[in-house]
């Protein structure tokens, strides 16, 4: 399995927050916006989800995947609004199916 690439919707991250504490996440998706991939994350087990958790995305030399903060607040709206545009697809494909 070396430098096999990880899906990592099947994945769940584990996420350090800057009070210390530690959440287990389920991957939501991973989207790029000009060159650059980002990673949505929710909190696992919850039904209807609360908390949106967005991070730039990248892989190692070994294909192990990395997150770094969004640093700036413009970047940040850039990709939220990029992930709503991908939920809102997500729902029209989901009504014209039912």
């Amino acid at each position: 399995m070396e430098n096999e690439k990880i899906d990592v919707t099947d994945l769940t991250i584990t996420l350090e927050l800057d009070d210390g504490s530690e959440i287990e996440c389920d991957v939501l998706t991973r989207y790029p916006i000009d060159g650059q991939q980002y990673i949505a994350l929710a909190p696992c087990g919850e039904g209807d989800i609360e908390e949106i958790y967005l991070y730039r995305f990248a892989e190692d030399e070994d294909g192990q995947p990395v997150l770094t903060n969004i640093e700036s607040e413009e970047e940040y709206e850039i990709a939220a609004d990029r992930f709503d545009e991908i939920l809102d697809e997500a729902e029209w494909e989901q009504a014209e199916e039912g």
